[in-house]
């Protein structure tokens, strides 16, 4: 199935998301629809090679939210999203200017008409009613036409809350003006103050939302927009970057940016990869080492030869990775998506409600209640600008401006940016700590998880094992030699142990005829100039094979000073050839990342293929007990014991090999060292970019820290709409004489999303 992400514009709610969700699921040869309101995309894969993508854009155009393909080219991304955030801000900017000019008018009006300032044009009736009239048509006519359409389409969202509150109050107020002797109430100042008040808010929670994206703004600026090339005569020319092409030669000078994937092939310097593996020291860089794009050159020129670019990069793919973080929602978010796209059916139906009980039922109920509560409000002169329902002189007046209160006050913005605004915050965040989650489900389930499995070559370890000894009759160069020949089309780190070590030794290698992979137990096949089949692995598995181990070759496998390293045997047709021990370097941070897990009260345990003695060696300098520990493991085993501790906990394994893929994939949790193989991190949920471990830690801490954001944004924005919809409704009205206007509704409710996206970026 092909991923495809789309960038949507127009929506302004949970109840947007949910419609957009909807109109995708709904079409033919599409599924795993995920919108997010946050970064405005949408994420779905396509089932059917012939879809019509033109037909969906089109269908999502038709209901108010023009969309458009992704374009996942990293050089015209940073250009075109930078012109896009420019030419967005602008237009908010322009609209919220104008909404605030007439904002001011609308005050100093109410200042001349209590007389406080001697305009007295300000304080005409049709004054008012011309800066209403010039609201409704400039700065909100996109939200009222988008509103209605919304409306007429049956999929209600927060424009068309905002559209039904302005239009209700100005053509209320219009009636008013051209029949007086309807009594209806005249307040052509609050579809001005309503329209100021919410672009006020959505320009600041537009600002609060770029700062939850930051992380990726960040990456962005970490590519250089000029590289210089070597020419064919050696001389230095500088280009655009987004003209680099493969095996081209450049200079990189002390204080510039690696502005590709590169190779070195002169020079040696400090490098600055914080933004790829999260570790503050500098890497020591030297000819023949690889350098990721963004990297930061210290000291010295360096010589490179371009590997990869543009949207092949690490750099890029790191960007397109944390975007895609959102892809995934965790399942808190869909359902407070799912309540937010009926949330604004119940708004409307509930400010129904309010008109028919304040026009009828409140004046069997309460038949003086206008009169006694003319007591509890302080009275004006202002016939434009007073309390809406304060001189209200019948119910249906009153019915009218309490049910538009409740129409504009209702929040469903926060429960859309409730979630994904901590999400992105989060995912940002581990990113420059070198820690990438694979979406915002995933940071959920590292929040429950609560038991830890290990692998120890190459996760608790460093995974570069080293050659410490050999044991065999013949000479030890040609044991090495076969072993080399045999494992060097193997990615395993014992494999690059041999291939280096015969390299040093300058032994040329047999070609290889045949070759078996027998996960976690070693390798069998053929080579040439050699006659009979060659099997290289552990010894329990040699000795399945038949493979005669006499009781010289126990002795030396059972010896104490080699019990701590990992022992191969090589054997040709049935005969042991010898063994080769190998060492391997304890991580430097193993140790203090296992006390700080304790520390959290995890469960921890190390699951190992390797035998016995070197598995306790290693767990006892980590301070696991032996109860702790398993050995001698195959993969189908390791599998067994997870699928065993899922019963009754949440299980995360971290690992790095190819031997680990099937138990990251059955764990509730699958974490990749960075270190690995390509297709752990593939099959993983997480991964720990580089050589740390201590990113562990800190990625389980930080998702606790994240549900419990999204937990109290979700309590303020449910909590939010319970107590002030009632309050806009005038339960309060009655025995206190207090009421609450559309324009302080208004203003209430920019403050509902703004509270939720600074909360989210209050996350540590």
């Amino acid at each position: 199935m092909e991923s495809i992400q789309l960038r949507i514009t127009g929506m302004k709610c949970g109840g947007c998301v949910s419609t957009v969700e909807k109109i995708l699921n709904n079409s033919d040869g599409i599924e795993n629809v995920s919108v997010n309101l946050l970064t405005e995309s949408a994420y779905f894969e396509i089932t059917q090679k012939h879809i019509e993508i033109e037909a969906v854009l089109k269908n999502l155009k038709e209901n108010g939210f023009p969309s458009k393909i992704y374009i996942n080219d990293f050089s015209k991304k940073i250009n075109k999203e930078e012109l896009e955030k420019k030419k967005k801000w602008n237009n908010q900017w322009k609209k919220l200017t104008f909404a605030l000019l007439l904002l001011l008018f609308s005050g100093l009006g109410h200042l001349a008409e209590g007389r406080y300032i001697n305009f007295p044009i300000l304080g005409n009736i049709f004054f008012h009613a011309s800066l209403a009239t010039l609201a409704l048509l400039f700065p909100g006519r996109e939200i009222i036409i988008n509103g209605f359409k919304s409306f007429i389409k049956n999929r209600p969202d927060m424009d068309s809350l905002v559209a039904l509150g302005v239009t209700s109050a100005y053509i209320t107020s219009l009636l008013s003006l051209i029949f007086p002797a309807t009594g209806f109430p005249c307040f052509f100042n609050e579809p001005v103050m309503l329209l100021g008040f919410i672009l006020i808010g959505r320009f600041l929670e537009e600002r609060a939302r770029y700062q939850t994206g930051s992380s990726i703004g960040e990456l962005l600026d970490l590519q250089p927009e000029m590289a210089n090339i070597y020419t064919e005569d050696n001389q230095i020319k500088s280009i655009r970057v987004n003209t680099l092409r493969p095996n081209q030669e450049i200079q990189v000078l002390a204080g510039d940016r690696v502005p590709a994937d590169c190779i070195v092939t002169q020079g040696n310097s400090y490098v600055d990869v914080s933004h790829i593996t999260g570790e503050s020291k500098p890497i020591e860089v030297k000819e023949g080492e690889n350098l990721s794009s963004g990297s930061l050159n210290l000291n010295s020129t360096l010589r490179l030869k371009v590997q990869k670019v543009g949207g092949d990069s690490s750099l890029a793919k790191l960007v397109n990775l944390i975007e895609s973080v959102n892809a995934r929602k965790p399942r808190i978010q869909r359902i407070a998506d799912e309540i937010a796209g009926k949330f604004t059916y119940f708004v409307l139906i509930f400010a129904t409600l309010t008109f028919f009980f304040w026009w009828q039922g409140a004046r069997n109920i309460w038949p003086d209640l206008l009169s006694h509560n003319h007591q509890f409000i302080t009275h004006s002169s202002h016939t434009l600008h007073s309390s809406l329902g304060s001189n209200a002189e019948n119910f249906l007046s009153l019915a009218i401006q309490l049910s538009i209160a409740v129409l504009v006050i209702a929040c469903p913005c926060a429960l859309g940016l409730a979630t994904p605004t901590v999400i992105t915050v989060a995912s940002g965040k581990a990113a420059k700590k070198g820690v990438l989650f694979k979406g915002g489900d995933k940071i959920e389930m590292a929040s429950k998880i609560n038991h830890i499995i290990f692998d120890k070559t190459g996760t608790l370890t460093k995974g570069k094992p080293f050659i410490v000894d050999y044991k065999n009759n013949d000479d030890y160069s040609f044991l090495l030699k076969v072993a080399a020949s045999l494992e060097k089309e193997s990615r395993h780190p014992i494999a690059d142990a041999l291939i280096q070590e015969a390299k040093k030794q300058n032994l040329s290698l047999f070609p290889i005829k045949k070759i078996v992979t027998h996960s976690g137990r070693g390798i069998s096949g053929e080579l040439e100039s050699i006659d009979g089949l060659i099997n290289i692995g552990n010894i329990e598995w040699l000795l399945s094979k038949g493979i005669i181990i006499d009781s010289d070759a126990k002795k030396v496998i059972e010896n104490e000073e080699t019990k701590t390293n990992t022992i191969i045997g090589v054997s040709i047709k049935d005969k042991l050839l010898g063994f080769i021990f190998l060492g391997d370097l304890l991580r430097d941070d193993s140790i203090k990342t296992v006390q700080n897990l304790r520390k959290n009260k995890f469960k921890i345990n190390i699951l190992s293929g390797d035998r016995k003695q070197t598995v306790l060696a290693l767990a006892k300098k980590i301070g696991f007990k032996e109860a702790e520990v398993k050995w001698d493991l195959l993969p189908e085993m390791k599998l067994k014991t997870i699928e065993n501790l899922k019963i009754d906990n949440k299980v995360a394994m971290i690992g790095d090999g190819i031997n680990d893929v099937p138990a990251l994939a059955s764990s509730d949790l699958g974490i990749a060292v960075g270190s690995g193989t390509q297709i752990a991190k593939a099959n993983a949920d997480v991964v720990l970019m580089g050589d740390q471990l201590n990113g562990l830690p800190y990625a389980l801490n930080l998702a606790k820290k994240t549900i419990r954001k999204i937990k109290q944004n979700l309590t303020w924005a449910f909590g939010y709409n319970l107590l002030a919809i009632p309050i806009a409704a005038g339960i309060l009205f009655p025995k206190y004489g207090i009421l609450l206007t559309p324009s302080i509704a208004a203003l209430l409710m920019a403050i509902s999303s703004i509270t939720v996206v600074i909360n989210a970026l209050s996350l540590d």
